[in-house]
């Protein structure tokens, strides 16, 4: 049974928790471990607490004891997973985050669209990882695991068809453009690629009203200018039609 001491403590480290003074929080859930360690969720906020400061292995330990304590606490688990991701540890991060995606009976977990935005960052941050080694396959399948998480993340649309245009999947990376400005339309690295993909494909007209939306949200931008007198001294130094 709880004694009052520590019943008081948690009450305060998790009022402070929630209001994000991590400090204050920090001190009262110590003290609890000190009382009594078989609470998971003091080890989970413990660890998000570390996590928050860069602490990665304080992190990963209270997380791995907050599931010791409590095997199904999702987030905690998904809190390992992406702490995991961080070190480098990806097999491990997979290996958490398959327990995620099933439950015990078997069926999917319904994730909240925080989870959701974690786990999609996790993904995109090994996605980068394996293109960094120079495995472009690999680093698609991470992104668009990443973005069938979260379709609404304009950043990671854009990142996906960026790595299919380097692979010259042209068609399927227009189509991640798109997604992005639809997402966000004045998301202006994804206009941008959009422009050079259509340019690509063979449409200039097509690419050249994609950057005219660029200078309309940032006239400044310079590669959206460099870009467009591209355009037009390939249009000037056109040779005339033939005469018939």
């Amino acid at each position: 049974m709880m004694n009052e001491r520590v019943k008081q403590l948690l009450v305060l480290g998790r009022e402070h928790y929630g209001k994000r003074e991590f400090e204050k929080a920090e001190q009262m859930l110590r003290m609890v471990l000190e009382e009594e360690d078989r609470y998971a969720d003091v080890h989970d906020m413990l660890g998000v607490i570390a996590h928050s400061r860069g602490n990665f292995l304080a992190a990963e330990r209270h997380f791995e004891r907050a599931l010791e304590l409590n095997p199904s606490y999702t987030e905690a688990a998904l809190n390992l997973a992406v702490t995991y991701n961080d070190r480098g540890k990806y097999e491990k991060a997979r290996e958490v985050y398959g327990r995620i995606k099933v439950g015990q009976n078997g069926g999917a977990v319904a994730l909240d669209p925080f989870a959701r935005g974690k786990l999609a960052n996790m993904h995109a941050d090994l996605g980068q990882a394996y293109h960094d080694a120079g495995l472009a396959r690999e680093a698609i399948a991470e992104y668009e695991k990443a973005t069938a998480l979260c379709p609404h993340f304009a950043d990671l649309q854009t990142k996906l068809g960026t790595l299919l245009r380097e692979t010259n999947d042209l068609t399927g990376a227009r189509r991640r453009y798109e997604a992005a400005l639809q997402a966000k339309s004045s998301y202006v690295p994804a206009r941008l690629q959009l422009g050079v993909t259509l340019l690509a494909l063979g449409e200039a007209i097509a690419a050249e009203e994609q950057w005219k939306q660029v200078i309309e949200v940032e006239p400044d931008n310079s590669q959206a200018k460099m870009y467009l007198r591209m355009l037009e001294r390939n249009r000037t130094v056109q040779p005339p039609p033939p005469e018939t």
